[in-house]
């Protein structure tokens, strides 16, 4: 261990020394003066607020066109190994920092999209460098263990001191994944095995024989004919479980068979809620009846309904906490599970660290999966049950990654440090009532503004989406959308009132245009 301390200390200097060096990687101390010399004509904000990375730019830096002539090469050069056709912005990230992302082009843009919601506490944070640079973080790396077979000795602490101790309430355990779509993938195993349990009269009960022959050859009883209940518009994932209660775009599902599981209408919801109760709570209760009715009555019974707090890829769709109560109370009633997918709603983006706490459950979830600002993945529970009744039923080599929970760790020890979930609850409201002075200005570019009271994730349809997303960049902002006309705003936990102010300058910039 002692060779092991030296190796990394040695890793360390010269991590900090490399940095240093080219155009590419750029130490922290070289990018915030290269950024106070770069932006020193705009104006520094004015404001008593705590400035979480004082040394980032302050402002955006546009010099060229985006893609410009070296992203282009570099675009050129991927394209060879590598699709492209997705990409948004070939990135800089040893010239990003705090709310910036940059490029091969010195342009310099304020990211309001974080990497599609899944940055938490801002590009090259020191907290989160300190992390990774760590012993604990290179034996985690470099000795990458199969935690169901050989989990490191520590693993208990890394779980209790990071990944558990922002745990939802009432839900004390977790089974760690890769991704967002595994996460809810292996809840879903964890629902399937958890119903036909409670059918067979318990985990005591073994499996039949005609059961064992049947699983091996896709038929039931084995396999059972069970499904997930999921909703109109819903993105759980593009793996092949998460696929079938994925519902929001069919470029994501075409030509990949699916399960015959039961789709639900989302409520279709005006807003600003609270403007529109009496005729929300009649759409939401239309689409409880129709959720009860498909529990009763479709022929693959679920066993489980699983829905976003905030569907997201969907296109920001919003319902009361009255509707999720009444799901809860729902699946109760008829003995299936409920399970929340928190992969993009979770670790403080709604002005709260799990969005569902802004329900008032009567009854925790039964399980809520999470990856993105987590960095990390896997599904929280809380009923013993739900732990299958033999092992290797849950199971795959790396059943997670410490290098990753560490990360997460640090990540929760940077929010707690600045107090960021209340920070992103306070420049929320900040944010949505200059917003909500854009839409009266402009009624055109804002229709549908929401979000009220979920800190900064927020979002509007717009009758030129693509065209406004294209121009943002032309001001310094990177946006991105959702659905099929919505403009969704996904900023850091560390996006604060000055950073709002440049978004609604630069927004207004491009209303006008």
């Amino acid at each position: 261990m002692a060779s092991l301390l030296k190796t990394v200390s040695r890793s360390r200097l010269a991590f900090s020394r490399s940095i240093a060096g080219p155009a590419t990687r750029i130490s922290p101390i070289a990018l915030h003066r290269k950024y106070a010399s770069a932006a020193a004509s705009a104006v520094a904000p004015e404001t008593s607020e705590q400035v979480f990375f004082p040394d980032e730019p302050t402002g955006p830096i546009v010099k060229t066109s985006i893609p410009g002539p070296q992203s282009m090469k570099a675009i050129e050069k991927l394209s060879k190994v590598f699709d492209t056709r997705s990409l948004n912005m070939m990135t800089n990230y040893g010239s990003s920092y705090g709310n910036y992302i940059a490029d091969l082009d010195g342009n310099v843009l304020l990211d309001v999209y974080a990497q599609i919601a899944s940055i938490p506490v801002g590009y090259n944070n020191p907290t989160l460098l300190h992390a990774a640079t760590s012993p604990e973080m290179a034996s985690a790396l470099i000795n990458r263990p199969a935690l169901g077979n050989f989990p490191q000795h520590d693993w208990a602490d890394i779980l209790e001191t990071g990944i558990l101790r922002v745990a939802p309430k009432g839900l004390d355990q977790v089974f760690t994944g890769q991704s967002g779509s595994d996460a809810n993938e292996l809840a879903y195993k964890a629902a399937f095995m958890w119903k036909r349990q409670h059918q067979r009269g318990g985990a005591h009960i073994g499996f039949s024989d005609h059961e064992i022959s049947s699983a091996m050859t896709n038929q039931s009883p084995g396999a059972p004919q069970l499904s997930i209940l999921s909703f109109k518009s819903a993105f759980h994932g593009r793996l092949f479980g998460s696929l079938s209660t994925t519902r929001s775009k069919a470029i994501h599902k075409l030509d990949i068979p699916a399960f015959d599981w039961p789709q639900a209408p989302f409520p279709s919801c005006k807003y600003p809620l609270d403007q529109y109760a009496a005729e929300n709570a009649a759409e939401e209760q239309r689409c409880l009846d129709e959720v009860e009715r498909l529990i009763k009555e479709f022929h693959n019974p679920p066993a489980a309904v699983v829905i976003e707090p905030i569907q997201s890829e969907g296109g920001d769709n919003h319902a009361s906490p009255n509707f999720f109560r009444g799901l809860r109370e729902l699946t109760k009633k008829h003995d299936i599970l409920f399970i929340v997918d928190e992969v993009q709603t979770g670790v403080g983006a709604t002005g709260k660290f799990w969005a569902h706490e802004h329900w008032g459950l009567s009854s925790p979830p039964d399980m809520v999966t999470f990856s993105k600002k987590a960095q990390t993945a896997g599904y929280y529970f809380g009923n013993p049950e739900l732990r299958p009744n033999k092992p290797y039923r849950q199971f795959n080599t790396w059943m997670g990654d410490p290098a990753r929970a560490i990360l997460f760790r640090a990540i929760i020890q940077e929010i707690e440090r600045l107090n960021l979930v209340e920070n992103t609850a306070t420049t929320g409201e900040y944010l949505y009532a200059g917003l909500e002075r854009l839409a009266q200005q402009y009624p055109t570019e804002i229709k549908n503004l929401r979000g009220k009271g979920q800190g900064t994730f927020l979002a509007w349809d717009s009758p030129r989406r693509d065209e406004v997303l294209k121009k943002a960049k032309t001001v310094g902002l990177n946006i991105g959308g959702s659905g099929e006309s919505a403009v969704r705003l996904r900023p850091m936990l560390i996006f604060q009132r000055h950073h709002a102010d440049l978004l609604l300058e630069g927004l207004e910039k491009i209303f006008k245009s």
